[in-house]
């Protein structure tokens, strides 16, 4: 059986683990954006920013950030919490993956996972996460992030109606000191 946000939500110990690896179950009343094709997005989450988690009707997870980014994330609701599990900074991965590159995305995710501030509670939540739902390590999820931003074809909408732009952002670890010290 593939794990849903129902079985995910009915355990409230995985959901409060899952909040320090920064994932909410909690969803926005309130629409702020639109998705073409999609009448009715089913919110799933949050995160601490105040982006939204979207479960598409194909079963891909979207993921719609406060600062008008968007694009699938995972290919499955599975395939999103082994990517939250396995790299919290998810985020961070895609900021600095130098315009969509894999390559500086995987040596950005070595670098990030060496600059945790809290490892010994990050490497806990995952293991008992990984436990309490059966859930089996991902074997690439630097590998499906990718594919599944350069896949993206869902185009989501402010409210005025202006298209959100892609994960992928422009810079490298090496233009910020943290990353780029560790990757040394």
């Amino acid at each position: 059986m593939s794990l849903t946000p129902e079985i995910l939500t009915a355990s409230s110990e995985v959901v409060a683990r899952l909040r320090r690896l920064d994932v909410s179950f909690a969803t926005d009343e309130e629409p702020w954006f639109t998705i073409d094709g999609v009448e009715s997005p089913r919110h799933i989450g949050t995160d601490g920013s105040g982006s939204a988690f979207v479960l598409l009707p194909s079963q891909n997870v979207l993921y719609v950030s406060s600062d008008g980014r968007a694009g699938i994330i995972a290919e499955s609701f599975e395939a999103f919490i082994q990517l939250v599990v396995a790299h919290p900074y998810w985020r961070d991965i895609l900021k600095f993956s130098g315009g969509g590159d894999l390559a500086e995305m995987r040596r950005a995710a070595k670098a990030l996972e060496t600059t945790l501030d809290d490892e010994r509670g990050v490497n806990e939540a995952r293991e008992d996460t990984r436990g309490a739902l059966a859930l089996a390590e991902a074997d690439d999820p630097v590998g499906a992030l990718y594919e599944a931003v350069a896949a993206s074809d869902a185009i989501v909408r402010a409210t005025d109606g202006s298209p959100f732009t892609t994960l992928f952002n422009r810079f490298s670890i090496d233009d910020n000191p943290t990353p780029r010290n560790a990757a040394a």
